[in-house]
């Protein structure tokens, strides 16, 4: 492998930046799926079903905020305003677009010009779409222009920059991101959204998984390796261990381990986030659905989605980030 041309005191400097703009992108995206997902379910649910707007806001951590700034009406209308733009929410879609943009101007200088476009394009597209509030008529497509500008800029990742320190930091980024993303929206399906234990395995909960399905776009790669239809057991291993699916917990690890690995490979360094990393990925390797089961799905969520935050940190430790 080629010498990195970059000191490693260089490489942190931009480091945290690129990290940042590929996690609020990711966010973004994964805020609009997450929205999508509660639009579908509220719909098998009489009224403005509440339970599913809270629950929404309780799995992005944005409950609180809503709390203090919100109207305190679980409705469609006043979640979805919340989320995707309101000025009070520093996590809405628009603030996470903004802020992928201003990260993207720090590093311009370690990333490519089709990158940088694709990004700047992404915050003027969506700033004009949510310079109001979304009617409810237009809010399907307003979530599917997010994800298809997250998708530009990814696209402009992979097809127009070097697989250098940057690359890989920008799929560390990514990846940390929806692997937390992944676990939390399988968590509010099983213990948030159904109603009750009775409920499993009834119409509703086939409905449901259905639309987690549908909100990680994985509904047709799901059945094409399970033509026999829906089961719990084999979406949540799905969603949770089957490395061939790009939203899975399994395969987001691994591209953060992946990317780990090129970095030492590259400095000829490797830290503490390496070993968490390999030890991350090596459990959800050798895990089973009867054991996850077995301990309990909502535990094993929380225990994920714990140990990917504490790599998050380790990561910013080691590689010296700026402290905001």
């Amino acid at each position: 492998m080629n010498s990195p041309q970059r000191s490693p005191d260089m490489l942190s400097k931009n480091a945290d930046g690129i990290v940042w703009m590929f996690r609020s992108m990711e966010r973004s995206e994964n805020i609009a799926r997450l929205i999508e997902a509660g639009l579908r379910i509220a719909l098998t649910r009489s009224g403005e079903a509440p339970d599913e707007w809270r629950s929404i806001l309780t799995t992005v951590g944005a409950t609180d905020g809503f709390e203090r700034h919100g109207s305190g009406e679980y409705t469609a209308a006043v979640v979805t305003n919340y989320l995707l733009r309101a000025r009070t929410n520093p996590g809405s879609v628009m603030a996470l677009i903004e802020s992928a943009r201003t990260n993207a101007r720090t590093v311009r200088t370690a990333i490519t010009q089709e990158l940088w476009e694709a990004t700047n394009e992404c915050y003027m597209t969506m700033r004009d779409r949510l310079s109001r509030q979304v009617r409810s008529t237009e809010l399907v497509h307003v979530l599917g222009e997010i994800r298809r500008q997250s998708a530009l800029v990814r696209g402009a990742l992979h097809g127009t920059m070097l697989r250098n320190d940057a690359f890989s930091f920008a799929q560390i980024g990514t990846y940390l991101e929806r692997a937390d993303n992944t676990a939390r929206i399988i968590d509010m399906k099983y213990y948030v959204l159904l109603p009750s234990l009775s409920m499993v395995g009834s119409s509703l909960d086939n409905v449901q998984w259905d639309t987690i399905l549908r909100s990680l776009s994985a509904q047709r790669g799901y059945h094409w390796l399970h033509p026999e239809g829906r089961a719990a057991f084999n979406i949540a291993s799905f969603l949770i261990l089957d490395d061939r699916f790009p939203r899975s917990l399994a395969f987001s690890v691994g591209r953060v381990q992946e990317s780990l690995r090129w970095l030492e490979q590259a400095y000829g360094e490797r830290h503490t986030a390496h070993d968490m990393a390999d030890d991350l990925h090596r459990e959800l390797a050798g895990a089973t659905m009867e054991g996850i089961f077995d301990f309990g799905l909502h535990e094993s969520l929380q225990r994920y989605l714990h140990l990917v935050g504490m790599l998050a940190r380790q990561i910013e430790h080691d590689f010296r980030f700026r402290v905001a």
